[in-house]
């Protein structure tokens, strides 16, 4: 399998602090990899360096083949979904949900003059459709429940045919109802052999769908743990991510932590 990302002695720094810190690692194509850690650890810049939005201090980020520093970025980034609250505050509230994905067609946050193809409104249907939103199509962005503007923004993100997929905490601000059913349905598009490699953002294991492969752990911007799911998820590797003393269990694969109780 070929790599879709290959950071080499990659650091970013900012104001003399390094938000990540010689990190190594890569993502072979039809992964998918959830990357957890506290606040700070350096998780979001990791996916904005992933989307060709943030380049490196020092070292390689190499993104589909191509190494950010010597490749147009314009002609990368529609080859890469980003689904992100960041993403999101850009777009315009008045704009209807099929015109939020549709947009993403041409790379476009709103839409102006631009006229679509039966092909592009076909396949943003597809997309709302497989995400439970074919009953908010003239709904206007603005108005969504927060479960609703993140399946819409998955929707948009996977508009371009994307080789890389970039989820930064979508399941954040869910509440149990609205959480279980993005986790649902993200647990489909995982284990679709024909979606693309998938990297996710998150600070729980309980937001993790079945279907997802590895996990990079992060902590103070240096790499605490990689590799598959089911060796490096412990309640050790956990433990120490999180500076306190976890269990980790896994059910059917779902996972769960949970603190020691204080003695």
């Amino acid at each position: 399998m070929s790599e879709v990302l290959e950071l080499v002695d990659v650091s970013v720094v900012r104001d003399g602090r390094a938000l990540v810190d010689d990190v190594s690692w890569s993502v072979k194509e039809g992964e998918r990899w959830v990357i957890l850690g506290p606040n700070g650890a350096g998780k979001t810049t990791l996916l904005n360096m992933a989307s060709s939005y943030l380049f490196p201090t020092s070292g390689t980020a190499t993104i589909l083949g191509e190494r950010l520093g010597a490749v147009d970025v314009f002609e990368l980034r529609p080859r890469v979904g980003m689904a992100s609250v960041a993403m999101a505050d850009k777009l315009p509230r008045r704009q209807t949900v099929l015109e939020t994905v549709l947009t993403a067609a041409y790379g476009m946050t709103a839409h102006w003059q631009e006229s679509y193809e039966k092909v592009d409104e076909q396949r943003a249907l597809a997309f709302l459709d497989r995400l439970g939103m074919s009953d908010y199509l003239d709904r206007k962005f603005g108005t969504l429940s927060e479960g609703e503007r993140k399946r819409t923004m998955i929707a948009r993100a996977m508009m371009t045919d994307p080789e890389l997929l970039l989820l930064d905490e979508p399941a954040a601000g869910l509440d149990l109802g609205g959480r279980e059913d993005l986790v649902r349905r993200l647990g489909r598009l995982a284990r679709d052999s024909y979606a693309p490699s998938m990297l996710m953002v998150t600070h729980h294991v309980e937001e993790i769908a079945p279907g997802f492969t590895h996990v990079l752990m992060l902590r103070q911007g240096r790499v605490l743990a990689a590799g598959p799911i089911e060796t490096e998820l412990t309640s050790r590797n956990l433990s120490l991510c999180f500076g306190l003393p976890l269990v980790v269990e896994e059910n059917a694969g779902r996972w769960t932590a949970q603190g020691l109780p204080l003695s």
